[in-house]
């Protein structure tokens, strides 16, 4: 959460920073990509780092300098000052999420980490929902909009310090740091068991390249869960980046109804993801597609909805489906990242799925989508959404079959 409030703290600075620097749209632009993109890289390469550190040290020390570098933010003045503390943002940014996955991997069974997971992914939509306001309020005890700077970037740095410290007092390392056994043999998980016991070479004995190259690179479902959210990124971002301009221009949404609508569409995804996150490990045995498979198969029909309603409430009404239902197949997809490899192995597979689904989901979402509206018009689009719904349902049921597959030799083995 807190690393969100000091990532899209940026995003909504930008008409404070056109208008007090005189930038261009393309120079807006130009920010913005080099935040995503140096994220999008940084994920993978910091995750994977992360195998190898302290994952509550780690996260405090990724959550220290992206405040510093908002602080700075807060007193530059030039154009490529601020791209290049943006590239440094992003680059900080990406020591977030890997130090996440390890510790819930550490500490929670795999009968549990739906629901816990999902409580996790909620902070995604929390951090980002929460910045608005955050500003907003700092602006008018401030006095005034000449006091930008301070509420966008120093106050919320301020905020990020503060998690600083609760991460590094409240976090704990792996189970057995704390004299306790392992998360496997507290929970007495027999297919746990059985999966752990695939594992021949302790994490002690192998470099940050040979865990993501034996265990992740050579592994064929950390490459098919990674593949099936290149999809949903591509899908989310294709709604969520063009949603303003779609609505406003095409829709005729007044801006007040348009900002309605994108918090809608934001917020509409915590309940379904805590239910589902409830729902996958109560009734669907642990395994975390089929619900991903159904919620995609929703979305499908809300973006035709989305896309060829009339009524300014049914094309709210769709955009809070697909918002409601995008965010649960990423977080799935999270959630089966942590298992189709092993414990020592997750910041790795984090750090894959990590670049495909920002450097080729998110770009695919943003980039081919424009080109496709600019050459064909919006319905090109539309249509190129649909397919990335098909080819996500496509991949979703592969790496069900193959995780089904891998539990069942698993399980087979414990009967040996």
């Amino acid at each position: 959460m807190a690393y969100y409030i000091v990532r899209n703290n940026f995003k909504l600075s930008t008409p404070h920073l056109q208008k007090e620097l005189e930038l261009s749209n393309t120079e807006i632009g130009i920010l913005l990509s080099c935040l995503l993109i140096t994220y999008g890289i940084s994920k993978g390469i910091m995750s994977s780092l992360a195998d190898k550190a302290s994952p509550k040290r780690y996260m405090a020390l990724g959550l220290a300098l992206c405040a510093m570098v908002n602080i700075m933010l807060g007193f530059s003045t030039g154009f490529w000052v601020f791209a290049g503390l943006t590239v440094l943002l992003g680059l900080f940014q990406g020591m977030g999420v890997g130090p996440s996955f390890i510790t819930l991997a550490n500490w929670y069974p795999r009968k549990e980490r739906g629901f816990i997971t999902a409580l996790w992914n909620i902070s995604h939509n929390i951090g980002g929902g929460i910045v608005g306001p955050i500003v907003t309020f700092s602006l008018l005890m401030l006095g005034g909009d000449e006091h930008w700077q301070v509420a966008s970037y120093q106050i919320p740095a301020a905020i990020a310090v503060v998690f600083v410290l609760v991460i590094l007092y409240f976090t704990k390392e792996k189970p057995e740091n704390e004299g306790l056994p392992t998360v496997t043999e507290m929970y007495k998980d027999n297919l746990d068991s059985a999966l752990a016991k695939q594992d021949v070479k302790p994490p002690s004995d192998l470099t940050a390249w040979q865990i993501l190259y034996h265990y992740v690179l050579k592994n064929k479902n950390a490459w098919l869960v990674s593949l099936a959210d290149v999809f949903v990124y591509m899908i989310r971002f294709g709604v969520i980046a063009w949603l303003p301009i779609y609505l406003s221009n095409v829709k005729g949404f007044s801006k007040g109804e348009m900002g309605i609508a994108f918090l809608i569409f934001e917020w509409a995804a915590i309940p379904s993801t805590l239910l589902v996150g409830y729902m996958t490990d109560r009734f669907f045995k642990g395994y975390r597609m089929p619900p991903a498979i159904i919620c995609m198969f929703i979305i499908f029909f809300g973006i035709i909805g989305y896309w060829l309603s009339d009524s300014l409430i049914m094309v709210t009404v769709f955009a809070g489906v697909i918002g409601a239902l995008i965010y649960v197949p990423q977080f799935l997809c999270s959630l089966q990242t942590l298992e189709v490899v092993p414990p020592f192995a997750v910041g790795s597979a984090v750090g894959l799925r990590g670049i495909l689904s920002y450097l080729l989901g998110a770009s695919l979402g943003t980039t081919l989508f424009g080109l496709f509206v600019d050459l064909w018009g919006w319905n090109s689009g539309f249509y190129l959404l649909l397919v990335a719904t098909v080819l996500c349902i496509i991949f979703c049921y592969w790496l069900h079959v193959s995780v089904k597959a891998v539990q069942k030799k698993a399980e087979q083995a414990l009967t040996l």
